[in-house]
């Protein structure tokens, strides 16, 4: 308990070194006001030095009066500069350390000084008084002037209080005994103020070292999270939205400084996904974007904007030159094999570039016209680099006018249905139509089929155009219950989550009977998306519709995906029947198919048939149903039911239709 009181008392008359932040404000602060404390000093001793100079005894009145104004003006001088410039911690402690040895000095030699010249000086009574003025004074300003320095104001109110207060409590018969205790008791409130200033001095600086602390959390925090809205988890990349900041300030930079990006879609980046899993693609994202930072242009950004789709933006006087080198590096890297673990996968790209023009092009339009680049190259069989030039906007503005157009037409009843008849390779008569749309009534021209159902699956119409091809065809052989009915079906129709309901709802609104319609499928929306195709394919077959793949011969179709989805027909594509009485391996291969696919239960439909011959030679090869020119071209309602009513044999009298 004692060492405990000796180490309190200790710690308050001594400058605390265990918080430099309380020492850096302490020291600031107490640099501020000292020189003024010596000035007081200085001011107060000529005063009084002015006053006894007259009354003899030099030393006390002159010589020692002299030489602590000097002290005091040579400290205050010395203060003045180190307030006005930067002193590191280790010095500043120095500094205070010092001036709390000095404050106990200089506070006995001032306190000596002024009794000693009360004492022994030949001064009157108001002479005397000003020196009980004089000592009162300095005590209390000295303290004002040390508050922040807590232990040297309390060396100075001890040193200068208790030998005041006793000497003039005795002296001169108690003529300044009031004073005496005066200055005691203010000396005791000087004290009890000084530790509650310094306590909420000490508090403040605590407070504000919190704040500091908290302000420079909330900061990092907020970096971090701006880092992570402007990052890619995955690839670590900066992602799209970091792009377009970067892309933005190259095109607002003074200088007009040629700004570049290039735009790369990974060609077959679903395939690996879908046939080895979501952690190999995610392992191949990281390994791509490694692979193009290493050939990314200095000074360039490279950033990931989509699931498979990363873009660079270089800006540099030859941005063009350095964007076409790096697309043409980039395509060279992806088209090499890539080992994941112990397999190697294959992808490749398509890249477009654009580059700044005189036209001022913003971010938003520049990366834009790459993106457009890009999708050219897509389109047209992928693993390329293609320039933006004004004829692709061309090209995409045609397309959007087609998009405009045909949501009109399906408003305004311009399009129409068509049906091509499929005959019986047995019975040689009509047994079923294939429904296909057509735009005749299309003011701007009429438009084919292939020219704008592609369109229609890229902007999402051909639901409605599907629907539409569907209804029509239901309600035009609603009563011709001797002819099926066949209507292709997009593989983005397909990927519509409300497809077979309205497929159901269109035969119950119309009364169609399901087991006289069959909705043909491509191949390539099976490979893409086996699960939701073989939903899609079971729900239809339970509703009675019949379900047919196209195409047949045209891809790589195995007899895996035959038994999987249940097919109750196939339809041999017309590159085969082409070539099927000139080629002798064709005439085997078809032949095979026919009988592979009877022994599966599915029967066989050829298209594109166009001479006897094919004819002749696909119905000995066990085809069961015949299409192409050679039995009716597409025609209209009326002029197919015309046909029908003929009776004609096929092929010749349809064929004359």
């Amino acid at each position: 308990m004692k060492n405990n009181l000796i180490g309190k008392l200790h710690s308050l008359f001594s400058v605390p070194t265990d918080d430099l932040e309380l020492v850096r404000a302490q020291f600031r602060a107490f640099a501020r006001q000292i020189p003024l404390l010596y000035f007081i000093l200085a001011t107060n001793a000529l005063a009084v030095m002015f006053i006894f100079a007259k009354f003899g005894h030099p030393w006390l009145s002159v010589y020692a009066p002299s030489a602590l104004c000097c002290l005091c003006l040579v400290r205050g001088v010395a203060w003045w500069r180190i307030g006005r410039s930067q002193v590191p911690d280790d010095i500043a402690i120095r500094h205070m350390q010092r001036t709390n040895r000095l404050a106990f000095v200089i506070a006995v030699a001032f306190t000596a000084w002024g009794l000693s010249l009360y004492t022994f000086g030949d001064g009157d009574a108001y002479a005397k008084a000003q020196i009980v003025f004089f000592l009162a004074l300095t005590m209390i300003s000295c303290n004002f002037c040390l508050m922040h320095l807590r232990s040297a104001a309390l060396n100075v109110t001890l040193v200068g209080v208790a030998p005041f207060s006793l000497f003039f409590f005795f002296a001169d018969d108690g003529h300044f005994r009031a004073a005496s205790v005066n200055l005691a008791l203010a000396a005791i409130g000087m004290i009890a103020i000084l530790m509650i200033y310094y306590r909420d001095f000490a508090h403040l600086v605590a407070s504000r070292r919190s704040l500091a602390e908290k302000q420079a959390e909330t900061q990092r925090l907020s970096d971090e999270n701006s880092r992570l809205a402007n990052m890619d988890a995955l690839s670590g990349l900066p992602n799209r939205r970091a792009l377009m900041t970067r892309l933005d300030q190259c095109s607002r930079s003074a200088g007009a400084t040629p700004t570049a990006v290039v735009y790369i879609d990974l060609d077959g980046f679903k395939d690996v996904n879908d046939t080895y899993g979501h952690s190999t693609g995610d392992r191949l994202i990281d390994i791509v974007a490694k692979e193009l930072l290493r050939v990314l242009p200095e000074g360039a950004m490279l950033a990931r904007v989509g699931g498979d789709e990363f873009a660079a933006v270089i800006s540099a006087a030859e941005a063009e030159r350095a964007a076409r080198a790096f697309a043409s590096s980039a395509l060279a890297v992806l088209a090499r094999p890539i080992r994941i673990g112990d397999r190697a996968v294959q992808i490749g790209a398509s890249v477009g570039v654009c580059c700044t023009e005189a036209d001022g092009c913003d971010a938003q339009e520049l990366f834009r016209r790459a993106d457009i680049a890009m999708y050219h190259v897509k389109a047209n069989g992928k693993s390329g680099v293609r320039i933006y030039t004004p004829d692709l906007d061309l090209e995409r503005q045609r397309q959007q006018d087609i998009e405009d157009q045909l949501r009109r037409a399906l408003r305004a009843d311009e399009l129409e249905v068509v049906y091509q008849p499929i005959v019986g390779a047995m019975e040689n008569r009509v047994v079923a139509v294939e429904a296909l749309v057509r735009w005749p009534r299309r003011p701007e021209g009429e438009l084919t089929p292939d020219q704008f159902v592609p369109i229609a699956e890229r902007s999402g119409l051909i639901n409605q155009l599907g629907l539409f091809v569907l209804r029509r065809a239901c309600e035009d052989f609603l009563d011709v219950e001797a002819i099926k009915v066949a209507v292709n079906v997009s593989p983005a129709q397909f990927r519509d989550p409300d497809f077979e309901r309205a497929v159901m709802r269109t035969l119950l609104e119309t009364g169609f009977s399901t087991a006289r319609l069959e909705l043909e499928v491509t191949e390539g929306y099976l490979i893409d998306h086996p699960q939701r195709a073989a939903a899609v394919i079971s729900f239809l077959k339970t509703l009675g519709v019949a379900v047919a793949l196209d195409d047949f011969g045209a891809g790589y179709t195995s007899i895996a995906y035959l038994q999987k989805y249940g097919f109750d027909r196939i339809k041999l594509d017309k590159s085969l029947v082409d070539r099927v009485t000139i080629e002798k391996s064709t005439g085997v291969l078809v032949a095979g198919a026919i009988h592979m696919a009877n022994a599966l239960d599915m029967a066989v439909t050829a298209e594109g048939v166009e001479t006897e011959e094919q004819a002749y030679v696909l119905g000995l090869a066990g085809c069961q149903r015949l299409q192409g020119f050679l039995f009716g071209r597409p025609m209209p309602l009326g002029a197919f039911l015309a046909m029908a009513a003929a009776a004609a044999p096929a092929p010749t009298a349809v064929s004359a239709a």
